[in-house]
């Protein structure tokens, strides 16, 4: 008895001393971390106010008792705009537009948020920076998920282009459509800062990989052709790119379980990974927490932010898993084939109004379908006014066809144009692929119910 009682006791204390130095161990980290990070990563500027990475494309007007960082705006910029605002209506992997209890879009990215903000909170990176990156970084994703990239994908290739991949498309959001009115009540493009915008287009978590360092070049971000040519030029963006895979992992088995979408015997797969790791259960909390402390005790400036060899062996378990029973389910072929005629109906339908002698003029060609196509026609003209330098005369009768009862002030009419003070990215729709280009764009940022809706009326008498 007494020696039992003596060597648990000693086990106890043994423990406690081990905790003990892997926390002090690991609060040493973190302060290697933040004097790394100021020294190496931005020798002449301190962690918020490095020039290089709070650039802007343009001017953005300030006030004077403003007390936010960049990042800090950047961050708030992206909270009050409508893609951000959608994202509660994107499927993320199941499309299940009544459950309540499905994770969307939306909700993906508050788990990305949390996971990556706990980790540079203790590497002692820039919280408002990482906080800004995962806040934005799937606003450019199409409705119904995965599926709907793969449509507007081959659309795409019709064209003569290449992919569509959302990290590009998030960028492409934040920089040329996504508006925001200002203290002038101007609407404006998003315009955030080069480090935010970086960590957006970085952030494929596909690519198997540990050991995420950034790269040292600022580059121009529209030299990235494919999804995760190059890594991301801060620190934070790295370790938003290895929070969105720890993210998504858990929560989507939850979901396949919840849903029983996949089958006792796939859950005996799962339950010999989680022997094989020495864990209970696999699911949300598991993994979020194991792969952040995981993160945290075994990331250096040297190594990168890394997982420990074993966490990584069972990231990529968990990963194959999911993969072979959830994403490549035979299940989702249905769902595949609708989302797909909803897509592609929506652009032929569009499309057919494209008048090649006199691009203008598609406007109207659209403007007699309305009778039809009410909700379509109305909402895809008024995109089209927007990002277009149509002529002040077209652009107001346009408009007083659409909103006649918000059109009868002529002062009002004169002053629709000159309120938005974005980028005009169509031109006068010279060319089919411009006006393809601008159908891609409005499909991209529906949301699964508007696209049904849309659907709906385009099958109706």
């Amino acid at each position: 008895m007494y020696l039992t009682y003596f060597w648990n006791s000693h086990n106890i204390k043994l423990s406690i001393i081990i905790v003990k130095f892997k926390i002090v161990n690991m609060f040493i980290g973190r302060c290697v971390w933040r004097e790394m990070y100021l020294k190496i990563m931005h020798p002449t500027k301190t962690m918020q106010t490095g020039e290089r990475h709070i650039e802007r494309q343009a001017p953005l007007y300030k006030r004077k008792d403003d007390i936010r960082s960049e990042y800090e705006r950047d961050y708030t910029r992206i909270l009050h705009s409508l893609a951000y605002r959608r994202l509660k209506h994107k499927t993320q992997v199941f499309f299940n537009i009544d459950n309540d209890h499905i994770c969307t879009r939306m909700e993906h990215v508050q788990h990305v948020e949390s996971v990556s903000c706990t980790i540079s909170k203790f590497l002692g990176l820039n919280t408002d920076l990482t906080r800004a990156i995962a806040m934005g970084h799937d606003l450019g994703h199409a409705p119904f998920g995965h599926e709907g990239e793969v449509e507007l994908t081959n659309i795409r290739n019709e064209l003569g282009l290449d992919a569509f991949w959302h990290e590009r498309n998030s960028l492409r959001m934040i920089d040329k459509i996504e508006l925001l009115q200002d203290n002038n009540k101007n609407y404006q493009n998003l315009n955030l800062t080069y480090a935010v915008r970086d960590g957006i287009i970085s952030h494929c978590g596909e690519v198997d990989e540990n050991g995420i360092k950034p790269r040292k070049e600022k580059i121009d971000l529209d030299t990235f052709k494919i999804s995760g040519q190059y890594q991301a030029y801060t620190w934070e963006g790295c370790v938003v790119k290895i929070a969105d895979k720890i993210a998504y992992l858990g929560r989507d088995i939850e979901d396949a379980i919840r849903m029983e979408f996949i089958e006792d015997s796939d859950i005996k797969k799962l339950m010999e990974i989680s022997r094989t790791y020495g864990v209970k259960t696999i699911n949300t909390t598991v993994i979020i927490h194991n792969f952040i402390t995981s993160i945290c005790a075994n990331s250096t400036p040297e190594s990168g932010i890394r997982l420990s060899d074993e966490h990584n062996e069972m990231l990529n378990s968990i990963k194959k898993f999911n993969y072979e029973t959830i994403y490549m389910n035979p299940k989702f072929n249905v769902y595949r084939n609708y989302a797909a005629l909803i897509i592609r109906s929506i652009y032929d339908t569009l499309m057919e109004s494209y008048d090649s002698t006199d691009g203008v003029n598609t406007i109207y060609r659209l403007l007699k379908r309305k009778k039809s196509y009410p909700q379509l026609i109305k909402n895809f003209v008024k995109h089209l006014l927007i990002y277009s330098d149509t002529p002040s005369e077209i652009y107001n009768d346009v408009y007083s066809r659409l909103y006649p009862d918000t059109c009868q002030d002529a002062a009002l009419e004169g002053r629709l144009k000159e309120e938005y003070k974005n980028r005009r990215i169509y031109g006068l729709f010279e060319t089919e692929l411009i006006y393809a280009q601008a159908i891609i764009d409005y499909i991209s940022g529906m949301t699964d119910r508007y696209a049904i809706e849309i659907f709906n009326e385009l099958i109706r008498y």
